[in-house]
């Protein structure tokens, strides 16, 4: 039964021809922890111009091993992260130079972290050694997340702008003093990694993962004031899994 669930989520998630009567049945189970760095941005449209958001992500990882389809291993692979997204601006003037308060003579800054609990479920194929050594492999599928709470770090206020020396480019500020409207977001996640397996030690995975935001995290109707806010979201990390149970009497490489 759970062989069967298993390959109908990867039919599902990934569109691939997994067949029970040609793979070589696979029911292994493994669990640990993972952690990296997230690079973030927001979609705006109107436009924001900003830099890359850098913060935290790391949670728990689950992974169940399905078949061996040929010489692809199919597994399902979740997590349960918490994460630190956002945006950071980047406040230019006509000439690409920063913008300079008149009082203080430093550069605007602005930047906003969103703090969520993300849910990624993929498709994970790999190619290469089961048992000891090295494989590669390939994470595609939908993550979702939830809003825990957010907070901002700026050198003026957001409801006075201060004089400046030089004029900004962007007139747009609507975004500093708005809070997150959906709870919720949700899009599609691909990753490209390297899994080293020692015997009796666990799983040693590195990743290099990227998200599309399908929701916005404000308002996106006529009315609203931005017509688009996603994320977009590039994510570095290393992972941790040992073994809870192995399938039985299967040669494996």
């Amino acid at each position: 039964m759970n062989r069967n669930i298993g390959l109908l989520i990867l039919m599902l998630i990934f569109g691939i021809p997994v067949s029970a009567q040609i793979g070589e049945h696979r029911n292994d189970f493994a669990i640990g922890f993972n952690g990296g760095y997230m690079m973030s941005s927001v979609g705006f449209i109107p436009e924001v111009q900003q830099k890359q958001h850098g913060g935290l992500t790391g949670g728990f990882s689950m992974r169940y091993t399905c078949e061996k389809y040929f010489k692809t291993i199919c597994s399902i692979y979740a997590e349960v992260n918490y994460a630190q997204a956002g945006w950071e601006e980047d406040i230019l003037d006509m000439e690409n130079n920063p913008v300079i308060i008149t009082e203080t003579k430093e550069a605007m800054a602005y930047k906003r972290t969103i703090n969520y609990i993300q849910v990624p479920v993929f498709a994970h194929l790999a190619w290469g050694r089961e048992t000891r050594g090295l494989n590669i492999f390939v994470n595609a599928g939908p993550q979702f997340g939830f809003y825990l709470s957010d907070s901002q770090k700026t050198n003026f206020s957001v409801e006075h702008m201060p004089a400046t020396d030089n004029n900004r480019v962007s007139p747009v500020v609507a975004q500093d003093t708005m809070a997150v409207k959906n709870k919720l977001d949700y899009g599609i996640a691909l990753g490209l990694g390297a899994e080293y397996s020692i015997p009796k030690v666990g799983h040693f995975l590195a990743e290099a993962r990227y998200y599309y935001g399908l929701g916005n995290i404000y308002g996106a109707s006529k009315r609203d004031y931005f017509g688009k806010s996603n994320y977009g979201q590039i994510v570095l990390k290393l992972s941790y899994l040992f073994d809870i149970t192995r399938t039985k009497n299967v040669k494996r490489k």
